[in-house]
């Protein structure tokens, strides 16, 4: 018996020719079992480096490394098979020059199957964006709140409500978008600034809070279905209560446990094997 055809899967440069059409539908992933889950209905999975504090408790992304994101990469590149899978590089592996982001750029490329990697920063990294597409790598950048830069930034604010600052996050989309990526994420930046951009560039331009004038959005996928309830930022809309039925489910089995009606009679295995029918 042969194995049913595997359905085609998205590339960045079909993600790029979206620009102007039907909205791109993104989400983040960093486990086999959620990629499964969300894989049928996105067109992009980014294994974001929010792994952070979803997955590992930290209090920024700033601590996470090269090989977590390969590790996360890898199980959800395996189990995707219609979206395009999107691997944050984390701070520290491709800031230093283009040479050092094209070896931390193909190690996850190679190690994963990933399409794509994003990494963040505008005008600055335009340079290694471009030296990066120019070798073979699909770059998605990321401009407006950068992460990354919390510590440089002074927080997580809302940016580009002053003038100077939104020109200068424009000139940022206009010098990724002249750099070769094939998409840019512009996150918390002001709604007005966020529209005129995705007006002005070619490529699409994916919203996180932003405006519903990208091209696309995307959010943390546990925040969308209530698993990560530590924080809420304005920008989520929350479509399910996940860690409340997580929790009762968790209670009632320890109940179970507790009162010994689990397990159970159909739970456990008699001495005698089964007699097998020919």
């Amino acid at each position: 018996m042969t194995a049913p055809p595997r359905a085609r899967q998205i590339t960045p440069p079909a993600i790029k020719a979206r620009k102007g059409g039907e909205p791109i539908v993104c989400l983040t992933s960093y486990t086999a079992s959620m990629t499964r889950l969300v894989d049928p209905h996105v067109d992009l999975i980014l294994v974001g480096d929010s792994l952070a504090m979803t997955i590992y408790g930290m209090d920024s992304t700033v601590g996470v490394t090269l090989d977590m994101m390969i590790a996360h990469g890898r199980a959800v590149a395996k189990s995707a098979r219609h979206a395009c899978v999107v691997v944050d590089l984390p701070f520290g592996s491709y800031e230093e020059s283009p040479a050092r982001a094209f070896r931390s750029a193909a190690r996850v490329l190679a190690e994963t199957g990933c399409g794509a990697v994003k990494l963040e920063g505008g005008a600055e990294m335009a340079e290694t964006i471009r030296f990066l597409t120019h070798r073979g790598v699909p770059v998605m950048a990321h401009i407006g709140l950068t992460p990354q830069s919390v510590n440089a930034l002074g927080g997580y604010g809302v940016r580009g409500r002053g003038a100077d600052e939104a020109a200068s996050i424009l000139a940022d989309a206009l010098a990724v978008a002249d750099a070769g990526a094939f998409s840019v994420v512009i996150e918390k930046t002001a709604e007005p600034l966020s529209r005129e951009i995705s007006a002005r560039i070619g490529i699409p331009t994916i919203g996180i809070g932003a405006s519903v004038a990208c091209d696309g959005q995307i959010l943390v996928i546990d925040d969308v279905v209530g698993l990560f309830t530590e924080f809420r930022p304005k920008f989520v809309k929350r479509y399910a209560e996940t860690a409340q039925a997580i929790e009762a489910a968790v209670a009632e089995y320890a109940a179970d446990v507790l009162a010994r009606r689990f397990p159970g009679p159909e739970h456990v295995f008699s001495a005698e094997a089964p007699i097998k029918k020919t």
